[in-house]
């Protein structure tokens, strides 16, 4: 089990940090108090494989309590829990500017303290932290994707496995289009097994119906065409910063055509080497 603690400056891009660590598969926890880090861990690692991945988000304010967490986190090494050190940083300069932007108060503020100096009072506090760090990210000149990028270079659980889960949905057009669809693929054109009496009661997941959907050579040019293009978007949507696609596939009542055709690209996208799940959300009406 790794965990992987993340500090650094307020306004520096720690939740952004967060939210892309969740997208890895990262089990987030802001601002946990460091003395239940332990028994936090001893839960985790009760969930059998649940949360093998835990990233614990430090605020500021535990710069009191860095002796509490120095404890805790040999503590879990006592558990064997690896653990790892995130410092975010950027530049006063540029810290102070996004305070500006956003017209938000540091947490740290006091009366008659300018911004300047509440940022170098908690550079002071979190050295203790930044001592012990392992990788240092400063986000001054970083735009949002080359973050991203960069975590993904340092965190990813698996470089083999593309960084976007793709959900696969069949449906029938009679009870309406998925609502949250990005691609949506009419497959009412191929020939409908519906009206041969043996196929009929049948539905695309078995191998006679399957077999009549994708062996005729309207299916077949089309399934070169669709995964064609399939693998194609797939990494431009990666690089424009998705972490999820969902793909729908229709054909008149969602039992039969579109069945066969999702579970195609399934496997085709399976094969890509992305994180997919296949539904078929009205097979049985």
């Amino acid at each position: 089990m790794k965990f992987l603690i993340v500090s650094g400056l307020s306004g520096a891009g720690k939740s952004r940090v967060a939210a892309l660590l969740e997208d890895m598969g990262y089990y987030c926890v802001d601002n946990m108090p460091p003395k239940l880090i332990p028994p936090f861990a001893e839960l985790c690692l009760a969930s059998q494989g649940q949360y093998d991945r835990v990233a614990l988000i430090i605020d500021v304010r535990a710069g009191q309590s860095f002796d509490d967490l120095f404890s805790s986190l040999d503590t879990l090494r006592a558990l064997n829990c690896d653990y790892q050190i995130l410092f975010v940083e950027a530049s006063a300069a540029i810290i102070v500017q996004r305070y500006k932007e956003t017209r938000r108060r540091h947490p740290l503020a006091l009366d008659g303290e300018s911004l300047e100096e509440t940022i170098a009072r908690e550079e002071r506090m979190l050295e203790p932290m930044r001592r012990r760090t392992d990788f240092t990210v400063d986000t001054s000149v970083m735009s949002a994707t080359e973050l991203r990028d960069h975590l993904r270079a340092l965190f990813a659980a698996a470089p083999d496995i593309r960084p976007m889960t793709v959900l696969i949905h069949s449906f029938g057009f009679k009870y309406g289009l998925p609502r949250e669809s990005d691609l949506v693929f009419d497959v009412r054109f191929l020939p409908n097994p519906f009206y041969v009496p043996a196929l009929r009661d049948l539905t695309g997941e078995t191998p006679a119906v399957s077999d009549f959907v994708l062996e005729t050579e309207q299916a077949r040019e089309f399934a070169d065409l669709l995964t064609g293009m399939v693998a194609f978007l797939l990494p431009q949507y990666v690089d424009e910063g998705k972490t999820s696609l969902v793909i729908s596939v229709g054909c008149t009542g969602g039992r039969q055509r579109s069945v066969a055709i999702s579970r195609l690209l399934y496997r085709f996208v399976v094969d890509l080497g992305y994180q997919a799940t296949l539904t078929h959300r009205d097979m049985g009406k």
